[in-house]
């Protein structure tokens, strides 16, 4: 349980949103568990969005969802749904931190919305050659799994 966590008795909520075609990529080779126990070093997980695009296939939908997630399938870019999603759980104070998934440095200013409203940020890295150094420096905490 973080500091925060301590002093009202409970452990920080945590909203994590995967960006699926940006992450689960077979250079990456990512585990959907591991992402998951990368957010919960944060607090306790109340959020598990998968974002994916139309091309997803049946079996990662269906094996995402046997670990808990909650799979969001866009007609196109995943990016504005998961960037706008992120603001929502912000601004109606649904999250304590919102941790995201991706490499991609187009969520910066969603992630930056978020710091400014005292929301602790976290970025998952798929690994280190996946990693976006703009959306690691704007989250006030960064994890690159394999490390």
């Amino acid at each position: 349980m973080d500091l925060l966590g301590r002093l009202f008795g409970r452990s920080a909520r945590v909203a994590l949103f995967v960006d699926g075609p940006n992450v689960l990529r077979e250079e990456f080779d990512v585990d959907l568990d591991d992402v998951r126990a990368a957010a919960r070093r944060a607090g306790q997980p109340t959020a598990l969005r998968l974002y994916l695009d139309e091309h997803a296939t049946p079996g990662l939908i269906q094996a995402a969802e046997a670990r808990g997630f909650e799979v969001l399938v866009t007609s196109g870019d995943v990016d504005v749904k998961l960037a706008v999603d992120l603001t929502r759980f912000v601004v109606e104070e649904r999250a304590d931190v919102v941790a995201i998934a991706s490499r991609d440095t187009d969520f910066k200013p969603a992630i930056e919305t978020a710091n400014s409203y005292g929301v602790r940020t976290l970025a998952i890295a798929p690994g280190s050659h996946g990693r976006s150094d703009a959306l690691c420096n704007a989250v006030t905490e960064s994890v690159t799994l394999g490390e």
